[in-house]
């Protein structure tokens, strides 16, 4: 006869991804005449929680390499962005998840596309993609079989036989 048992453990209970395309700007000390590079280091994040949303907040620095002076001399712009992003959580049904946990992922790291040198101002575009999984409480079901499975019967005077001719001190 077969019967049913429930089995409460962790498990992902919703994911959620966003892909993000924002906008900056910066000012610089001196007036750049081009863009030499743009790097991103340092991309720190947590997330919480919001209904069936998850927000994401954290904060990148960039570099940004400049020249100025018609090419002659270099410059670097550092800066700390901060930022928060909403992300929606697609759950599944009847799922609660006050009790839930948050993962948070990179899926895509910060990364300049597009520079652009505005007088004195530098116009910076950043992408990035974050992942969102929630793990919580859950309930499985699986079938089970009341059938126990027959024990071996061992033939004791094998096991005697064997202690027999086993020597304790075989070397000698």
């Amino acid at each position: 006869m077969s019967t049913y048992k429930e089995i409460v453990t962790k498990a992902v209970i919703g994911k959620g991804k966003k892909y993000f395309k924002n906008k900056y700007t910066l000012e610089a000390s001196e007036k750049p005449s081009t863009i030499l590079g743009c790097w991103i280091i340092n991309n720190k994040f947590n997330g919480k929680l919001d209904n069936n949303d998850a927000l994401v907040t954290g904060s990148f620095d960039i570099n940004i390499w400049y020249s100025t002076d018609n090419d002659t001399r270099t410059n670097v712009i550092k800066e700390t962005i901060n930022y928060s992003d909403l992300i929606n959580i697609k759950s599944k049904i009847d799922t609660n998840l006050n009790d839930a946990e948050i993962i948070v992922k990179a899926l895509r790291q910060p990364e300049c596309v597009n520079v652009n040198i505005n007088n004195n101002e530098i116009d910076f575009e950043i992408e990035k993609e974050i992942g969102i999984e929630v793990v919580g409480d859950t309930m499985i079901k699986i079938l089970t079989e009341d059938n126990e499975d027959e024990w071996e019967n061992f033939d004791d005077d094998l096991n005697k036989k064997i202690d027999e001719e086993v020597k304790e001190d075989f070397i000698e």
